[in-house]
């Protein structure tokens, strides 16, 4: 026979239980409709993981963070690196990304796409289909930014694309970018018949994008010279060179500037503010190892 307490016992565990189940149920509903719940914009990031952290997608979250954003991260390659070389890049299957993208699409609002490595041109085809996909989704509303750090090769010259020239690999891209980030080696190479900034700049607009930004800090001297063109429009910054050679700076403005434009910044002053974020990530950039330094993205 069930004794009165042991009756008691079970009511009053059954009692708690459902008063904690509806605590949390309350808790629950209040995060989701609180409103000072802040919502940042999601960024929709393309690009490999590095396993020594400094670049590639976790170069791209930190740096995307900072700006107030958030990075929502399809890894399109396993790379085999550190600090200073690469070693080897495994191509993460298309139907895995395409997979990724369009869970996130049913849930998430893109504010603005960064495009990095894409291992090979199966790949870069397939995201340039989804980046199709998401602005043909939105009609009536503004062009959502693509941001493409088209990463032909390390900084030591490793490649980084599989299978066809990197230049070629990419061409898909070229076609739904809005802005374009080559550093100098990458804009000779994407346009070999011109030495020169402005006739580079020239053709690559001659694509889909509206903005090239060339990046000079493969240059020399005493300053490095940043390159802004839009239809009609040149500008020019300049900062210090600084002293160290950094793995992921690239990673870091590319996704700084997509970080701010996700925000609501235009062009130009997406521009300014993530140059100057990449600026103060390299001059408190930290060693793991011999080799390049790490940004301080955070």
């Amino acid at each position: 026979m069930t004794s009165v307490a042991s009756v008691a016992s079970v009511a009053l565990v059954k009692m708690i239980k459902n008063s904690l189940e509806n605590k949390s149920a309350n808790q629950s509903d209040n995060v989701a409709t609180s409103p000072k719940t802040r919502q940042r914009p999601c960024v929709l990031v393309f690009a490999g993981h590095d396993p020594s952290g400094g670049a590639g997608i976790q170069a791209d979250s930190e740096a995307i963070a900072a700006q107030g954003a958030h990075a929502l991260t399809i890894i399109t390659a396993l790379t085999v690196q550190d600090n200073d070389r690469v070693f080897a890049v495994h191509a993460v299957n298309a139907d895995i990304i395409r997979h990724q993208v369009r869970v996130l699409l049913k849930q998430c609002k893109i504010a603005a796409i960064k495009i990095g490595i894409v291992a090979h041109r199966v790949n870069a085809e397939c995201i340039a289909e989804l980046v199709a996909e998401i602005v043909q989704s939105r009609p009536g509303m503004s062009d959502i930014p693509v941001v493409l750090d088209p990463v032909l090769a390390s900084g030591h010259g490793d490649t980084l694309l599989l299978g066809d020239a990197p230049e070629q690999v990419i061409q898909p891209l070229l076609k739904v970018a809005t802005l374009i980030t080559p550093n100098l080696p990458e804009a000779q190479r994407l346009c070999p018949a011109t030495g020169d900034l402005v006739q580079q700049a020239r053709q690559l607009l001659q694509f889909a994008c509206r903005d090239v930004f060339i990046k000079g800090g493969h240059g020399t001297g005493t300053q490095v010279n940043n390159h802004w063109f839009a239809d009609g429009h040149h500008q020019q910054w300049q900062w210090d060179r600084l002293p160290a050679s950094y793995h992921g700076s690239g990673c870091t403005l590319a996704s700084a500037i997509a970080g701010q434009l996700a925000a609501g910044a235009p062009m130009a002053e997406a521009l300014e503010n993530a140059q100057r974020y990449t600026q103060d990530s390299l001059a408190q950039a930290y060693a793991i190892a011999p080799g390049q330094l790490i940004p301080c993205r955070i």
